[in-house]
This record gives structure tokens, sequence and C-alpha cells, in this order.
């Protein structure tokens, strides 16, 4: 779980992101799945987006999404979430977190 002072540098350095995974009408399936885990141990930080349902059920989506890869939903504003998942041997080329750090 993130202090609220790590939350609230995560959500600075997710401010510029795109969006990399989104879930579309089929919900989420294997490969999105897959392609959150892989953007997660790339990237550490990712902003997704959930094109289905209201916002109750987004932000339930997002919570099993997020549990379902061990990452933790830093933010979310409309159908755009933010998940976090440390890597303990980050790339520092790719690694959203050490790059845009302050």
């Amino acid at each position: 779980m993130l202090a609220a002072k790590e939350k609230r540098e995560l959500r600075q350095i997710a401010h510029h992101l795109q969006v990399i995974v989104t879930v579309g009408d089929s919900g989420v399936s294997d490969g999105v799945r897959a392609e959150t885990d892989r953007a997660l141990n790339d990237h550490e930080l990712i902003k997704m987006r959930i094109n289905i349902g209201e916002r109750d059920e987004r932000r339930q989506l997002a919570a099993e999404l997020a549990e379902s890869v061990n990452a933790e939903v830093v933010h979310n504003i409309g159908k755009v979430f933010v998940l976090f998942r440390e890597n303990p041997k980050p790339n520092p080329l790719l690694s959203n977190r050490t790059r845009f750090a302050k």
C-alpha cells in the first residue's frame, strides 16, 4: 500500500504519460492482462483506459485487473486509470518512475 505522498508523486509523473493499455467491449481478457503485466514490468507506472460500463463498473474492473497483476490503482479520472507496480530492478531507460522522477 502506497502512502499519500508516494501516490501524489506518482500522479505527478503520470500526468504526462500516454495511455498504453485500453480495455474495450471484450472486457479484461488474458491478452489485456498479459499486456498490462508486460507494461508494468517495463514502465512500473502506466496509464490505461477502460471504455466500458458505468463509473462504478470501471472502478471495479480496474481494481480487479490491478489485483490480478499485483499492481495498485494510483489514480483515476473518468475512464483513465493509473496503475503502479514497483520493479525491483527497473530499466532506467524504460521506467517512467525513474525517468521522470524529480
